[in-house]
């Protein structure tokens, strides 16, 4: 929410921070005894965090933090792609980064690997022979069966893993803020999960995933970046260079709030007190030399008249160079109207073809003309001359008033004044429409969820909401979904909304905590053996509390081909036809005895 008790003027800089290339840990000896420790990925659509799952201390937060984005240029080396923090400014190369997901589904296998190279390596691990550490990942919600068998072919067969297991970014979280809540298992409730590319609404029955009623609304972080960064360039035209997409996220992640109340928070900015209190006035970086800044009064002036005596210098040439050009004109048409005078009427008709003209009448008004205009630019010239004295004259008048000026004040030049900005953004998750989106809010496709159960199931359901993700960081958000809520739901009915305590990590806390609680073992729930991915396929998936629900492809049974007949039969088949054929061209028989006994004949 917006604050009340603070000065009047906030001016905030950007941070513009800039990553330094991740160090490359040496591989920890607990690591590796008594076994092998699980690697733990959380595959975000915005950034990846990779850790080990050991009990230790030292590990009980991520090593490796970094944006999920690939920079390479089109036909360079393996080698020359940057991965992550080795990018230190995004936007420099915003042309050249890739991702591995479409929305929240990877797609792009290539920079996949790229990514799992960066990550193991970093880990202290080679990656050229195998990886013999367990691999648990996280995947999208009722994520696609190939996607699923692409990557598991590419950690056992590239990779060489021997075990592995997929899981939910949001139950995994679900998972480790109930069990920091000390809630009794099996869990029930409902995740509204908010990322980088979409958002989803996961119900949870049981402590197990309702896919069949889960749903996706494709509304989230980038989409309120790409919109704060639409709406200042439009109002900021003149600084569209520095209002980046890097900078609309930090803007986003620091400055915004969801409204509790959306067209209230509205009128309350229409109120000019409230706008100067609330206003975050975000200061650009500029150079503070204006040209002329630092020449004195005398300097200024004396310019001022230089330039002054330039002008009239350039108009006197000017004069000078127009006077001639009619005298040089005036004095020809003389020189033609001299030959008419001697009589000379020949060359005084082919003169005045020549300047196209038809009488001696025009000719004589054409020198009358240039006769006044050669008088009056001699008299210009000669105000000139003596204006030049009054011109300076004027100049030390001038010169010796004090004329004030008020100063341009660069700085606030190079402000951007966010205003509602602040609570529009992220208010496209409630009203996709504002962005132009046609489909359903968050809260709506919640509704449209619940509407799905049983009153006693929706009463269970909404004892727990629980709210994680990046996007769900914006203060006030959990207040905007309780009054949503308390709009929805019946009257007198309880319900309760809960916060993930880290948004952005409880995932890969999650993951990490399940993983110490499941040790990876053949046939152990939830891990995938080398075994069962030759036996089952790539796209099979071991159930457990966190993860997706496994639905095996069904493939469509072949109609069976009717056996061939041998090739005795198919020659005296053949042989028949022929026969047939030749008997056929003969008149047709009469009755149905005719034809058999030439068949029989055929035969």
């Amino acid at each position: 929410m917006a604050s009340k008790d603070q000065p009047v003027c906030q001016i905030f800089s950007f941070q513009d921070c800039k990553t330094s290339p991740d160090p490359i840990f040496e591989l920890p000896a607990q690591c590796m005894t008594p076994t092998a420790a699980p690697i733990v990925i959380d595959n975000g659509s915005f950034k990846t965090r990779a850790g080990w799952a050991a009990p230790a201390a030292e590990f009980d937060s991520p090593r490796l933090l970094f944006r999920s984005v690939a920079a390479r240029s089109r036909g360079a080396a393996r080698s020359e792609t940057q991965i992550g923090n080795d990018i230190p400014n995004l936007e420099l190369l915003r042309w050249l980064l890739k991702s591995q997901f479409d929305r929240n589904v990877v797609v792009n296998f290539e920079i996949q690997e790229l990514i799992l190279d960066y990550v193991f390596t970093h880990l202290g691990l080679s990656s050229e022979g195998s990886v013999e550490h367990p691999i648990l990942m996280t995947e999208a919600p009722c994520n696609p069966l190939h996607c699923r068998q692409m990557m598991s072919e590419l950690l056992f067969e590239c990779y060489r893993v021997p075990f592995v297991s997929y899981g939910v970014d949001g139950l995994y979280s679900f998972y480790y803020n109930n069990n920091q809540r000390n809630l009794q298992r099996p869990n029930t409730g409902i995740i509204l999960s908010s990322g980088y590319h979409c958002s989803h609404i996961l119900p949870v029955v049981n402590g197990r995933l309702d896919a069949v009623n889960s749903k996706r609304v494709n509304v989230a972080g980038s989409q309120a970046a790409s919109y704060l960064q639409r709406l200042l360039q439009l109002k900021y035209p003149g600084h569209l260079a520095a209002i980046t997409l890097s900078r609309m996220e930090e803007l986003l992640h620091r400055h915004s709030y969801a409204a509790v109340d959306y067209h209230e928070e509205l009128e309350k900015w229409r109120c000019p007190e409230f706008y100067e209190r609330e206003v975050h006035r975000i200061q650009l970086p500029f150079s503070g030399k204006v040209p002329g800044g630092c020449v004195s009064a005398e300097e200024r002036q004396e310019r001022r008249a230089q330039q002054l005596r330039r002008l009239q210098e350039i108009n006197t040439r000017r004069r000078e160079e127009k006077l001639q050009q009619d005298q040089e004109r005036l004095d020809r048409l003389l020189a033609v109207q001299e030959l008419l005078e001697d009589g000379l009427l020949d060359q005084f008709h082919k003169s005045l073809m020549e300047l196209n003209m038809d009488s001696a009448e025009e000719l004589q008004s054409y020198i009358n003309k240039l006769q006044l205009a050669v008088e009056q630019g001699r008299l210009k010239l000669l105000q000139s001359d003596g204006a030049e004295g009054k011109m300076e004259v004027r100049l030390l008048l001038f010169s010796s008033r004090s004329v004030f000026q008020p100063a341009f004040n660069m700085a606030e030049y190079h402000q951007l004044f966010v205003g509602t900005e602040r609570l529009r953004c992220p208010e496209i998750l409630f009203q996709p429409s504002l962005i132009g989106e046609d489909q359903m809010g968050l809260m709506e496709t919640l509704q449209y969820v619940l509407a799905r159960y049983t009153p006693e199931q929706q009463e269970a359901l909404v004892s727990n909401v629980f709210l994680t993700g990046g996007n769900m960081q914006h203060p006030g958000m959990k207040e905007r979904v309780e009054r949503e809520l308390l709009a929805l739901r019946p009257f007198q009915s309880h319900f309760k909304v809960t916060m993930a305590t880290r948004p952005g990590l409880d995932a890969w806390y999650g993951a990490r905590d399940w993983a110490l609680e499941h040790p990876a073992a053949a046939g152990a729930e939830g891990w995938i053996s080398r075994q069962d991915y030759e036996e089952k396929g790539g796209e099979y998936l071991s159930e457990h509390c966190a993860s997706n629900v496994f639905v095996p492809m069904k493939l469509a049974k072949p109609v069976p081909a009717r056996p061939a007949e041998p090739a005795a039969a198919l020659q005296t088949l053949t042989g028949a036809s022929a026969s047939a054929a030749t008997v056929t061209a003969a008149p047709a028989p009469s009755s149905f005895t005719d034809s058999a006994d030439v068949n029989m004949a055929a035969s």
